[in-house]
Formats: structure tokens, C-alpha cells, sequence
């Protein structure tokens, strides 16, 4: 009787593992800044809004919808102080900007970063954005739970120039 009893709770901590964050930001999004990237819609230090719905992930910049990325077509999600490196292995050099990852060293207050890498047919993209750091872990849970894809720490890789 204990052995059900434990296997329903841990059953029931799962699914609200995996469905509550997908429900909790599909009507407020997260704010975040834009950091560089592939979007030409959006400039680099402009604030926007991540939503994460159970089958895609959308930017807005204020009511109109930057991209909107199939779940199944995210490569790669990185975090940490300086997601550039991991962007730009992924989708090209000359598309995201790296000198402001060298800026993010010479300040003395910690912001979080993700960034997100996806294929789409034989296009390819990516951008890194500043998340609030009270959001932070809740933007990281909930892009696993809808890519099935574990995050990247950008800042435990060794990068050889």
C-alpha cells in the first residue's frame, strides 16, 4: 500500500514538473533583453518578451512577434555570463556580436544569459538574451521541459581561439 502511494506522488510531481511552467508562462511571458543574434527585427539592448508555449518558443517586442520557434527545431539551449560563444559556434561568426561578451566582463553585477540555437529546413539561427535573474531558472526549466534538450553551461566550457 506505502510502495502505490509513494509511486503516485512521484508521478504527480513529475507532471506538474513538466506541464506547470508551460502553463504558468503561456499568458505572461518572461521579460528579457535582447543580446545579439540572428533576429533583425529586434536591436541588441531592446527589452522583449519570451513566451514559452508547450510546442514553441516566441519572442514579442511589444505586440508583434519577433520569431516563433518550433520546439522540435532547438539545437541547443547555453546559460551562463557569456552565452556569445556557444550562439556563434552555432549559427556563424558575423551574426552574432562577441564584443559584448567581452563587455560582460568588466561588470561587476552578475546577469544571467541564455541563449538558444535552432535549425529550421536549411535555415539557421540564434540569439543570446539577458534574463532577470528572478526569472532565470524558471526560463532554463521550461525551455527543457518543452525541447527535451538539457541546457549548456557556457561558462564551464574551455573555448580554444
Amino acid at each position: 500500500m506505502q510502495h502505490s502511494t509513494a509511486i503516485s506522488r512521484i508521478v504527480s510531481a513529475l507532471l506538474l514538473c513538466l506541464f506547470i511552467p508551460t502553463m504558468a508562462f503561456a499568458d505572461s511571458g518572461y521579460k528579457v533583453m535582447y543580446d545579439g543574434g540572428s533576429l533583425q527585427e529586434i536591436k541588441t539592448g531592446q527589452k522583449a518578451h519570451l513566451y514559452i508555449d508547450a510546442d514553441r518558443v516566441r519572442i514579442l517586442k511589444g505586440k508583434d512577434e519577433i520569431v516563433s520557434i518550433p520546439a522540435a527545431d532547438i539545437t541547443e539551449i547555453s546559460y551562463g555570463q557569456d552565452v556569445h560563444r556557444r550562439v556563434g559556434a552555432a549559427i556563424g561568426l558575423a551574426v552574432v556580436s562577441l564584443g559584448v561578451g567581452a563587455l560582460m566582463a568588466l561588470t561587476k553585477s552578475k546577469k544571467h544569459y541564455v541563449g538558444l540555437t535552432w535549425v529550421t529546413g536549411t535555415s539557421k539561427g540564434g540569439f543570446a538574451m539577458q534574463c532577470d535573474k528572478t526569472d532565470y531558472r524558471g526560463v532554463l526549466a521550461g525551455l527543457e521541459g518543452v525541447t527535451g534538450k538539457k541546457a549548456v553551461n557556457s561558462d564551464a566550457m574551455t573555448v580554444k581561439n
